[in-house]
This record gives C-alpha cells, sequence and structure tokens, in this order.
C-alpha cells in the first residue's frame, strides 16, 4: 500500500494501541510498514505506538540485520480501570489469529456486507 492510508471513519471497538499489538501478536517480525497498513494507519502513528507499548513494557524488540522481532509481555495487566486484573494474553486471545484461521476465515468486509 502507498502512501498514507484512507483513515476509517466511525467509532470502533479497539482502539490502535490494542490493533497494533494484535498485528504483531500475528506476526513477530512485522515491517512497519505492513503493520499500518493492515491497521489503516500511517507508519508514523505505527511508529509511535510502538514506542508507547515498549515504553509501558507490553512489547520489546531486537534487531536483527534490518529486521525487527518484537517481543509481547503476555503477563501485562491492561492499564484501564475498567480491565484491571485482565492480561495482554487474554485480550490477544480474542484478537490474534493463526495463519490456519486466516485461511479459513472469509474476509471481514464481505462478512460485514453479508450481514448488513
Amino acid at each position: 500500500m502507498d502512501g498514507v492510508p484512507e483513515p476509517h471513519t466511525g467509532w470502533t471497538f479497539l482502539t490502535n494501541h490494542a490493533r497494533v499489538l494484535a498485528a504483531i501478536a500475528d506476526n513477530h517480525n512485522a515491517r512497519i510498514r505492513d503493520i499500518a497498513a493492515h491497521c489503516r494507519l500511517t507508519e508514523r502513528a505505527v511508529q509511535k505506538i510502538i514506542a508507547d507499548l515498549e515504553q509501558e513494557g507490553y512489547l520489546s524488540h531486537t534487531r536483527e540485520g534490518r529486521t525487527n522481532t518484537y517481543r509481547i509481555d503476555p503477563a501485562k495487566v491492561l492499564r484501564h480501570p475498567a480491565e484491571s486484573g485482565l492480561a495482554v494474553a487474554s485480550l490477544l486471545s480474542l484478537l490474534a489469529r493463526d495463519e490456519a484461521d486466516r485461511a479459513s476465515t472469509p474476509d471481514a468486509d464481505s462478512r460485514d456486507h453479508a450481514t448488513a
């Protein structure tokens, strides 16, 4: 995807931080460019979100050549008081899908149009 992604209009259930974290959980070696395209964010926004997540200890990375490998701390507790005691692993278990799931699950847009 070239340039700035088309912004989403309207409200959503998830924050951009949750989306980026889920994208990284799906691929620990994902490039910022790919995360941005997947989440429909700019690369700069993804860089800021990753910095936020790293600063708070939810995420860390190691550099291997030109590739970053990310590590998520699954035991880290979510920040909002309403989710006190809920760990990142619980959130990611709902959001992250493995490759087999992706192959067998219809595209989200087609599901949305089919049920609308």
